[in-house]
């Protein structure tokens, strides 16, 4: 009797981890159905197939994603705290090169105490020199000799703007200054290896703002910009590699001593970028030679069909990665109630593009756009918060899988059920936009080896 009732149960648990086993393979099958497409065409062929099993959700990854390359008019780069010079000759993107004006000020401009007259002449001049300290920021190859030169500005720092609030300078913005250079250096950068660099300047220069500021000549503001409106520091080396930032905390320093007696006291006055607001960096490419050479205007696209497939991102110059979903309205079609659950793109750079030398940045920023380039805003996901494309460092023998990852379900929906004709697209750049020179190349779908790859998941009910 025993035996048989434990047969029976045998019988009973064996049917039912088959049931278990039937439901499953059934619940994985829904996730795992793809629709067929025209994947030339990128547009899905719409049937009875799609609809032949209710509440199922689909996996779509023949959805034609257009690439192209934009160029923004100009970008901010006055208040963004960093004094970025030098220049170096891209193998892709053609010839950068960084400039930095900023104008100076000092809260004391008395080089000794106000009552004592009698004691001026024992002040003397002693020497004047730019200290330049570095903010870790580099890039290029730094193994080089940089060359770099001050000049001084022969206009005020001052934008230039029929618009009263706008107090900005852009990448583009230059200024007058004198051709000749108070001060030179050639130097190794050591951005992480040293503090600082000091660049000796003219004597002449010293002596004559060291004996105004004595006579009292100079005792505010205005008086010190009219007299010295600011310097410019020019990367002027020919064969150099690297851009190098510096902290606008650096300084234009003033050594004098007093003799009194026979005793000597050595003395120091700085002067800093007080006003943020004045200090920019002029950032220009020549991308002469290059497959970027012809980008249009900042409202049109340089389609990756017309770059070998490729796109191109580069901060301070403007260039940014344009992404279009041209048949994503397409999708409502599917079925008579369907809905995008979830999306994920992954951009890839391409082999070869990036290396120690021009390293990948851990994330980018995604932007949502109209067709004439104008930001409308980031992207967001379905709680509110900022997405980045986040970077996937896992490396495999061809670096298949090294790309940057965008969770857009929410943006293709928002897309798919517009009523109006208006598409948006998506903006790629660089996290430090307005103040460095990195850059990326990212492939599109026709890309042999970094392809870009959207999957959608999509569920009908």
């Amino acid at each position: 009797m025993l035996l048989c009732l434990l047969k029976r149960g045998l019988i009973y648990l064996s049917k039912k981890l088959f049931m278990y086993k039937r439901f499953l393979v059934f619940f994985f099958g829904l996730g795992l159905i793809s629709c067929n497409s025209d994947a030339d065409a990128g547009e899905f062929v719409v049937g009875a197939d799609y609809l032949a099993v209710n509440n199922k959700v689909i996996l779509i990854d023949t959805v034609t994603v257009e690439v192209g390359t934009i160029n923004f008019d100009s970008l901010v780069t006055s208040n963004k705290s960093r004094i970025l010079v030098g220049n170096y000759d891209d193998p892709i993107f053609g010839k950068v090169k960084s400039d930095s004006y900023f104008q100076l000020s000092t809260g004391n401009y008395a080089l000794y105490n106000l009552s004592s007259d009698t004691d001026a002449t024992n002040y003397v001049f002693d020497s004047i020199a730019m200290i330049l300290k570095y903010d870790n920021y580099f890039y290029g190859d730094t193994t080089k000799v940089q060359s770099l030169s001050i000049h001084r500005l022969t206009q005020n720092v001052k934008a230039v703007s029929d618009d009263e609030d706008n107090v900005n300078f852009y990448n583009n913005s230059t200024l007058s200054y004198d051709a000749q250079s108070l001060g030179d250096i050639s130097y190794v950068p050591y951005p992480r290896g040293k503090d600082s660099i000091n660049i000796k300047m003219s004597n002449d220069f010293g002596s004559d703002l060291f004996l105004k500021l004595k006579k009292r000549e100079l005792t505010n503001l205005d008086e010190f910009t009219a007299y010295l409106k600011g310097f410019v520091l020019k990367s002027t080396s020919g064969n150099s590699s690297s851009v190098i930032g510096f902290n606008s905390s650096s300084v234009v320093r003033l050594y004098y001593s007093k003799y009194q007696d026979e005793s000597e006291t050595s003395l120091v006055k700085n002067f800093s970028i007080l006003d943020a607001t004045k200090q920019f960096n002029n950032i220009s490419l020549d991308r002469t030679g290059t497959i970027i050479q012809d980008l249009p205007v900042s409202t049109s696209k340089l389609s990756s069909l017309q770059t070998e497939n490729k796109a191109f991102i580069q901060s301070g110059t403007g260039m940014a990665c344009r992404i279009d979903f041209p048949n994503i309205k397409q999708l409502k079609y599917i079925a008579e109630k369907g809905a995008i659950v979830d999306a994920e793109l992954i951009v890839r750079p391409v082999n070869n593009s990036y290396s120690d030398t021009y390293p990948l940045v851990d994330s980018l920023q995604v932007f949502v756009s109209d067709k004439l380039n104008r930001i409308k805003g980031s992207l967001y996901n379905s709680e509110g918060n900022v997405i980045y494309a986040t970077l996937n460092k896992a490396t495999d023998e061809f670096n298949e899988n090294v790309g940057y990852k965008i969770p857009l379900g929410s943006f293709l929906q928002s897309e798919m059920v517009k009523q109006s004709d208006t598409k948006y697209s998506l903006i790629l750049t660089l996290p430090s936009i307005s103040k460095a020179v990195d850059r990326l190349v990212l492939g599109d779908q026709k890309n042999a080896g970094n392809k870009v790859q959207l999957k959608i998941y999509y569920i009908t009910y």
